[in-house]
């Protein structure tokens, strides 16, 4: 039949409560608010088309409540499908609560509706006159207060109730809305008949991810996200799907099945349509929905099937299928299509199906596992085996969230709990690396609960002190449970026990993380001791990247072949693993390719994309593109907070880094406190060094030498490079330019020593630069110039720009005050075009005083414009203003403060103030320094053209 109501308890007055639960429909609410004003004043009709389960019906409540709340009545009938073929009787539920008062109506009317709607007795109206009347009925009903007529499921409405109703629609009755909800298909009479359609779309998946959050707040992650995919935005299958799920697997503990099951509500959408299909073509329909690729080749193999297009074609006429002539796949309409198709069938067709497309899929080991393990009811280590081999396989691609099903599945099949409790543990370390803290916290707590004695080995310790690091323990506690597992391993030296090799490189991550020597020594103890030998990212590990101010001339031979080798390597782990032994002594820029390749194709998720993401924006901040830098940046910081918050800082650091050379310095004081706050109470000492270094550099940038001085310091004490601590490598000459401002020759001397006796500039041509620089720098006047000019000349150094301009700026600076006037110019002009170039604002600034002081006056980015003061005048100006002393501004320029003093003196007459307070008004600045683009994007193909030069430093 056809279910009436006339609205009568509604949502509140305003509609806030139907409208608040449409989440992602917000354009069309806007719709259907501007259709009621519409319709309230001249009359209209709009039809709402959507697929079941795209949220017609709460569109409709929505409409119904901001009717009421205008003073409408509203009048709602919703079509059944038996009942269509009952005339009228659609109609007969419309009108029926308005019979009650048919004053306005002429005697012919009201007879022909009182025949039509079955109230009287008479000869078949004609359909005409009938519609003739229910305008006429529905206008006097109209003119106490506007009308809305509401029809759900128009599809099911009877054919005469539908021509009279679309009759009335169409020539738009004064105040009166109709508002239908249809199916799309071919027989749709209401959309066919001139009445405007709008498509309900399904709606985004930010909106549905909003959607399954407000409703379902504890899902995992991975299980929030599979459900978005399957749902595909269909509201009701985002709301019903999760219903059908046990804990355990809304929590991620076990796995999710390979199609998910439906509730009684979803299973209804499509049941009709499949069990009207030939036994054939269902089993077609079944092993293409277990299957998951719609490979016909395999459909083929797997249904033996010899007329296979003829065996699909109903399904196809019934618009369950459709196939993709270019890839030749076989694709269901809708997600919930395929599940629909599963659900009905039983247990044994089921498995019967896995096992034919396991013999099918004999070349494709990771799927002919994966069909195995669903065929499977009992526990089988043989097929359980089968699975944590196609884990690891996924896991050297980068597929965590693959590997950490397989791993969870391989754990469910495990006979020996043993067995099952390793499989959980390394799902759970999967999960960890993943960014999913609560997910792989659970999976640990039952690991640990199907065999206590799985407590404390190696598996449980890789898991728990990755799970510690990205909540909120501390790095010793995740240290210890890594080493005391290792120290009680039965086969502590075996190269070949991938478990051992995994929890070796999660040790070195609490040592990274930790930055002291004292939390590597076991790491190194454990690696040189592996027989037969250490795999080679672990080797480079522990030979570069642990202390790279003590690479040798073999390791860094070693990394050089790593680099090379990556542009064919598909190990996601080791591409990244290599990368960040490389990124300390400059070779970042050769792993860019391959970096580019894991971020641009999305191979992998969370914790190896940023890290990905992370070397990227490194090497684009020392190679000079800062604007790439930024945005992968923010690209980075989004995706860790997402999916992997314990790598947020790298990108912070980055940001920390670029804020500092742009002279933003509010900016860099919060990113480093924010760097400094996430890591002290952890113990992550190696990322306080991060915000120290941007903390140098920023100060450096705004001149304040003796702080500069304090933070380089606390990196690396003046003549010492501290064991295992990377980061002493990137603030070299920041602490000897530092101490030579703040006159502390002698530590600024014994730092240039240091350099020379680690061999630092051996490591790369940006070191070799930096320490001919420092040396420079440091040096008396009668030699500067000799040192510098052998830093200026060590090759392909111009892939580093900004440092670059830094030794350039400083021998400009000093050959400037040994009066070699003409020859600073040059090197100061360099070194301004440079600072511009990269909106190095600070040190385009004090490369344009020093040529003003040379008497060179041009028109740069940061120029003032006062043209009564002399260059010095300018110049020292340009710096009090700034808000320095007259004897940082004396340190600065080489000059006496007393000197300082005297061009203030005579500056400000001329610039008519009368203190220093009014310097920054007084003194105009131009245009801002122009920056630079790239073209990196991670959709890119070229990640940026391969540097020409291959350092190899002399054995």
């Amino acid at each position: 039949m056809v279910a009436l109501r006339e609205v009568r308890q509604l949502p509140p007055a305003s509609g806030a409560g139907a409208a608040r639960e449409l989440v992602g429909r917000e354009g069309e609410l806007d719709l259907i608010r501007t259709f009621l004003d519409e319709a309230a004043a001249e009359g209209a009709a709009l039809v709402v088309s959507g697929e079941p389960g795209t949220g017609k019906t709460a569109l409709l409540d929505a409409a119904a409540a901001f009717a009421m709340a205008d003073g409408a009545r509203v009048l709602r009938a919703v079509g059944v499908e038996f009942e269509a073929t009952l005339s009228f009787s659609g109609l007969n539920q419309v009108l029926s609560p308005l019979l009650s008062d048919t004053s306005g109506l002429e005697p012919v009317h009201l007879g022909a509706l009182r025949v039509a709607l079955g109230f009287g007795d008479g000869p078949r109206p004609d359909r005409l006159l009938v519609s003739n009347a229910t305008m006429a009925l529905l206008r006097h009903a109209a003119a106490r207060r506007p009308l809305l007529v509401i029809i759900d499921d128009a599809q099911w409405l009877d054919r005469a109730s539908a021509t009279v109703l679309g009759f009335a629609a169409r020539r738009a009755v004064p105040r009166v809305g109709f508002l239908w909800a249809t199916r799309p298909g071919p027989g749709s009479l209401i959309e066919r008949s001139d009445i405007p359609v709008h498509v309900l779309a399904p709606i985004s998946d930010d909106a549905a991810a909003v959607l399954l959050d407000d409703r379902f707040p504890a899902l995992a992650p991975r299980v929030r996200q599979r459900l978005v995919v399957e749902a595909e935005g269909n509201p009701l299958a985002l709301m019903e799907l999760p219903t059908a799920l046990g804990a355990p697997q809304l929590a991620a503990v076990e796995a999710l099945p390979d199609v998910l099951p439906l509730t009684a509500r979803l299973q209804a959408l499509f049941e009709g349509r499949i069990k009207g299909l030939p036994g054939q073509t269902q089993r077609l329909l079944l092993l293409t929905a277990l299957d998951g690729a719609g490979d016909l080749q395999v459909l083929r193999a797997a249904a033996d099937a010899v007329e296979l297009f003829d065996d699909l074609a109903p399904a196809e006429r019934e618009n369950l299928i459709f196939l993709d002539d270019h890839h030749r796949r076989l694709n269901f309409r809708h997600p919930l299509i395929r599940s629909s198709v599963v659900q009905l069938s039983t247990g044994a067709e089921r498995r019967g199906a896995h096992r034919a497309l396991a013999r099918a899929l004999l070349h494709q080991p990771d799927r002919h596992a994966w069909h195995l393990a669903e065929a499977t009811l009992d526990p089988n280590e043989q097929v359980a085996t089968l699975l944590d081999q196609a884990a690891h396989r996924m896991l050297r691609r980068g597929d965590l969230s693959g590997a950490m099903t397989a791993s969870t599945r391989a754990a469910s099949l495990s006979p020996v709990p043993g067995d099952r409790a390793r499989r959980l543990a390394q799902g759970a370390w999967q999960g960890a690396r993943m960014g999913e803290f609560r997910t792989g916290s659970r999976m640990l707590a039952v690991a640990r609960q199907t065999d206590p004695a799985f407590t404390g080995s190696l598996a449980d310790a890789a898991a728990a002190a990755l799970l510690l690091m990205i909540g909120d323990g501390d790095i010793a506690t995740a240290h210890r449970l890594l080493v005391e597992a290792l120290q009680a391993h039965p086969n502590p030296w075996d190269a070949e026990d991938g478990a051992l090799i995994e929890a070796l490189h999660t040790l070195s991550v609490t040592c990274i993380f930790g930055g002291q020597a004292k939390l590597w020594k076991p790491f190194h103890e454990a690696v040189s001791r592996l027989t037969p030998h250490a795999p080679l990212d672990l080797l480079l590990t522990h030979t570069v990247s642990a202390d790279p101010a003590r690479a040798t001339a073999s390791s860094l031979a070693r990394l050089d072949h790593a680099v090379a080798g990556l542009k064919d390597e598909t190990d996601v782990d080791r591409i990244v693993r290599i990368s960040y032994s490389a990124r300390f002594v400059d070779r970042l820029s050769l792993c860019r390719e391959p970096l580019g390749r894991i971020v641009r194709e999305s191979v992998c998720a969370g914790v190896i994309e940023a890290r990905a993401l992370g070397h990227l924006c490194l090497d684009d901040f020392f190679t000079g593109r800062w604007d790439e830098a930024e945005r992968l940046a923010s690209e980075g910081v989004q995706l860790s907070e997402v999916q992997a918050a314990i790598h947020v800082w790298r990108f912070r650091y980055v940001r920390a880094l670029l804020a500092a050379v742009r002279g933003d310095d509010d900016t860099n004081r919060a990113l480093c406190d924010e760097l400094t706050s996430w890591a002290t109470p952890r113990g992550a000492l190696g990322v306080q060094r991060n915000s120290l270094h941007a903390r140098t550099l920023a100060t450096i940038g705004r001149s304040d030498f003796e702080e500069a001085y304090r933070s380089a310091a606390a990196v690396s004490p003046p003549g010492e490079f501290p064991s295992h601590a990377e980061i002493a490598l990137f603030v070299c000459m920041d602490l000897v330019e530092a101490a030579v401002r703040t006159n502390r020759l002698a530590q600024a001397n014994a730092h240039v020593a240091a350099m020379r006796e680690e061999g630092i500039a051996a490591l790369s041509p940006r070191l070799a630069l930096l320490v001919a620089g420092s040396a420079a720098i440091a040096a008396t006047d009668d030699v500067a110039s000799e040192l510098y000019e052998r830093a200026l000349a060590v090759p392909d150094t111009d892939r580093w720009p900004f440092d670059r301009a830094r030794v350039q700026l400083a021998y400009g600076e000093h050959l400037r005050r040994t009066r070699s006037t003409s020859c600073s110019r040059a090197h100061l002009s360099a070194a301004l075009d440079i600072f511009q170039r990269l909106g190095a604002r600070p040190w385009a600034s004090r490369a344009s005083n020093e040529l003003r002081a040379t008497g060179q006056v041009r028109l740069t980015d940061d120029r003032l414009h006062s043209n009564t003061l002399t260059p010095q005048e300018q110049a020292i100006a340009s710096l009090a203003a700034s808000g320095l002393s007259n004897k940082q501004i004396a340190e600065r320029l080489y000059l006496s403060h007393r000197t300082v003093a005297s061009h203030l003196h005579r500056a400000f007459p001329k610039l008519g103030i009368t203190s220093r307070a009014a310097l920054r008004d007084a003194l105009t600045s131009g245009n801002q320094p122009t920056r630079q683009s790239t073209s990196y994007s991670k959709q890119s193909a070229s990640m940026d053209t391969q540097p020409s030069w291959s350092y190899r430093p002399a054995i």
